[in-house]
């Protein structure tokens, strides 16, 4: 009977919803998955590469050689998630912005934020691609997606620190009503050109009570969601308001964390966006190496999907896809070595030699004439940006 031999899997070379082009054994050789399973989610995968997935030498040699060019024709371009992250992302909009105006807010606020888990786990390097590249994204409409933001970072973050999955919900609806009272106000805020006046600072500081009182009058009583809410903006040195509290809660920190990283990478009128290793460095040495930054930093990863970089190569390319290497992504190339627009977007894996990320690239004109779904191959239907 031949012995086994087998090769750790790489994160690169599952598609999801593409059928597997080989068996994937365990670091005995014993069988996991079979040929043509299908990997749905990234929620399947990271479970799948964390319990530790090889595949046998010989069927990558005979894939490679007999399989490949039928696989790649089998793959069909999945639906365009970045569609329905707009179409989510206009829902909270109209929910928000006259919250007592829907008799039925708190259910269709709990509904949105399990929606909103659904889409992570169909594609969470999609979610944290959103977070980053923001450039034509309205000022006016800043509140509105930074909670949306913020909540993507919180599911990572708090799933990280395998907080329970009633805890993650309760944190996700924390994130995104923790401004409930002033999303508009944000939006303006964003796009103005000088700095805060003294009346918008009135209502930025009495924002996290006059949220939870707005919450409550909405029917929810859900005490973790609530203290996250008005505790978010506190510190344990007491420095924070409203109250100066020296106590906040776990997901009040969490909450904190969050927001103020996801508001440095975030492009304003009045100054830019920080990049994220600049917004991960400060955050790091104000948590100082703690548990919530050390989180963020493992889950987004140094070079997160959404960075445009350059590679050892010469070649530029969006990072799309983060590996269990947090200084190495895949990287969808968009120009030769030359700088000139490529027709096919390749992917590189920056762990390989030669491969490095060398830095990222300022210039960002190119990116406006490039829509994301070419990186990710997605297609939009009848019309529409990719529902089903």
């Amino acid at each position: 009977m031949r012995r086994v031999k087998v090769l750790r899997l790489p994160r690169s070379k599952v598609h999801l919803g593409a059928p597997l082009p080989w068996n994937v054994r365990d670091e005995q050789g014993q069988l996991l998955l079979s040929k043509g399973h299908l990997i749905v989610n990234e929620r399947q995968l990271d479970e799948l590469l964390e319990r530790g997935a090889f595949v046998d030498v010989e069927e990558i040699r005979a894939a490679a050689s007999n399989d490949a060019p039928k696989q790649e024709q089998k793959i069909v371009a999945p639906p365009n998630l970045f569609g329905l992250w707009e179409k989510k992302a206009q829902a909270l909009r109209d929910l928000c912005q006259h919250p007592k105006a829907h008799a039925d807010f708190l259910p269709q606020l709990e509904a949105y934020s399990n929606h909103l888990l659904m889409l992570l786990d169909r594609h969470v390097d999609v979610g944290i691609y959103r977070c980053v590249r923001q450039e034509n994204q309205p000022h006016y409409y800043y509140g509105y997606n930074h909670a949306i933001h913020t909540a993507v970072m919180c599911v990572l973050l708090a799933r990280h620190l395998q907080w329970s999955a009633t805890r993650v919900l309760s944190l996700v609806r924390a994130a995104l009503t923790m401004n409930l009272s002033i999303m508009e106000l944000q939006g303006q805020m964003a796009a103005q050109d000088t700095p805060i006046k003294d009346a918008q600072k009135k209502d930025i500081l009495a924002h996290p009570q006059a949220a939870v009182a707005l919450l409550e009058s909405l029917g929810v009583t859900d005490t973790d969601w609530l203290t996250a809410v008005v505790q978010h903006h506190e510190h344990l040195d007491g420095s924070g308001y409203p109250t100066g509290c020296t106590q906040p809660s776990d997901m009040a920190t969490a909450l904190r964390v969050t927001d103020v990283f996801m508001a440095k990478i975030s492009p304003r009128a009045l100054r830019e966006a920080l990049t994220s290793q600049e917004a991960i460095r400060q955050l790091y040495r104000e948590d100082q190496g703690g548990p919530m930054s050390t989180a963020i930093v493992k889950q987004f990863g140094i070079y997160p999907p959404g960075d445009y970089v350059e590679l050892a190569t010469g070649e530029r390319g969006i990072v799309v896809e983060r590996t269990d290497n947090a200084r190495a992504s895949i990287v969808a190339v968009i120009t030769d070595a030359t700088g000139r627009l490529v027709t096919k977007t390749e992917r590189r894996d920056s762990s390989q030699p030669g491969c490095s990320i060398v830095g990222n690239v300022v210039d960002k004109v190119l990116l406006k004439r490039l829509p994301p779904e070419r990186f990710y191959g997605f297609v939009a239907l009848d019309g529409e940006r990719g529902d089903r």
